[in-house]
């Protein structure tokens, strides 16, 4: 069973890393042309600005993410042959209002379809090139093309339906709690596999015009790097020495990382305290998550770090959860780590020094 949900997310995580230049970009499109005051257009036959252009060629983007999470996921499975058909049933998503999810689920389908008749199918030796460029994307699109429109698709539209209904619907109290809750998900693991399902969750309601929780995404990826460089600060001010010279020396790394959205970077810190660090990074992603929702802060644009924060639906919102996350996280790990010594403050670096002390080495010993 591990294997398999490992293959899985395997998959996703490929479709994801293909897709994630096209979110991007069409984030940021929509975001410049709304900045410039653009609107969708409607009638392409009339006059139109540039500002109009830019936000209209990004929601053509965001149209995309269904069939690119389905084509790519398709083509993680089954390689080549699989891409047309997973495109396929990401638009069929689309036309029956699945969705990302609905994307996600066809490009499964599709692709373990297409690997099952790679390794069972037998044709005869003139037709075996047809196999590839033809047989295969041909009979697998019709197969479960017709399973995503005639099964699947309609109940997978309702499920979406119902998750986009439920988070409109929340009222303030609500929110602040699905917030906290998603915001510590969101960077339980610093950018491992438990962060990544509310994240990709957060992916798929962007498509479905639901923007809150991919602010919560941006501004907790950022949390626990700034969280942690606010405990060394605030360290130094109150004299209490809570890291040792190699910690600070990778928090000066983490930060600049945090600040793009690359949680990683606290990793190196957390290992060497790793309950504190990261009950400490958890409440704090948490509350910035909450603040988010709270206020129905939303993000256009899935990555970028500080610099999406201007084009947020309300910047000042997503600022004021990331100082509070941050300053959160650095107050409780000031004050639930222990103090240490000046020995241990140089321990770490002095055992790497004494390891790489050869000047007592002799061949002749």
């Amino acid at each position: 069973m591990k294997k398999a949900l490992n293959e899985l997310k395997r998959h996703a995580l490929t479709a994801i890393s293909y897709m994630l230049p096209l979110v991007v970009a069409s984030g940021l499109l929509i975001a410049i042309g709304n900045l410039m005051g653009g609107q969708v257009i409607e009638d392409y036959t009339q006059s139109f600005t540039i500002a109009s252009a830019l936000t209209s060629l990004g929601v053509m983007g965001m149209g995309l993410l269904a069939p690119f999470i389905g084509g790519y996921i398709s083509y993680s499975i089954a390689e080549r042959p699989g891409i047309a058909p997973g495109f396929l049933m990401g638009m069929i998503a689309n036309a029956l209002g699945a969705g990302f999810l609905g994307g996600m689920i066809g490009g499964y389908l599709v692709g373990y379809f297409i690997l099952w008749m790679k390794k069972t199918w037998k044709v005869p030796k003139w037709a075996d090139g047809l196999m590839p460029m033809m047989i295969i994307p041909t009979v697998s699109s019709i197969v479960i093309g017709l399973v995503m429109f005639f099964v699947i698709g309609g109940p997978i539209a309702w499920i979406t339906e119902l998750l986009v209904v439920f988070l409109n619907s929340l009222d303030e109290s609500s929110r602040f709690v699905y917030g906290f809750i998603f915001g510590v998900l969101g960077a339980f693991d610093f950018g491992g596999p438990i962060s990544k399902v509310p994240n990709l969750m957060a992916d798929g309601l962007l498509m479905e015009g639901i923007l809150e929780p991919e602010a919560i995404k941006v501004i907790g990826a950022m949390v626990p790097p700034i969280g942690v460089t606010f405990a060394w600060l605030f360290s130094k001010f109150s004299n209490k020495r809570v890291f040792t010279k190699v910690e600070e020396d990778a928090i000066k790394v983490a930060f600049p990382m945090g600040l793009t959205m690359i949680t990683e970077g606290v990793i190196p810190i957390a290992m060497n305290d790793l309950l504190r660090t990261v009950f400490a990074c958890s409440m704090g992603t948490g509350i910035a998550g909450a603040i988010n929702f709270y206020f129905q802060n939303g993000s256009p644009v899935p990555s970028g770090g500080v610099f999406v924060i201007p084009v947020m639906t309300k910047p000042f919102v997503g600022l004021l959860a990331l100082i509070a996350g941050s300053v959160v996280t650095g107050i409780i790990l000031l004050v639930i780590k222990k103090t240490i010594s000046d020995e241990e403050y140089d321990s770490t670096q002095l055992e790497e020094e004494q390891e790489m002390d050869l000047s007592g080495f002799s061949l002749n010993d």
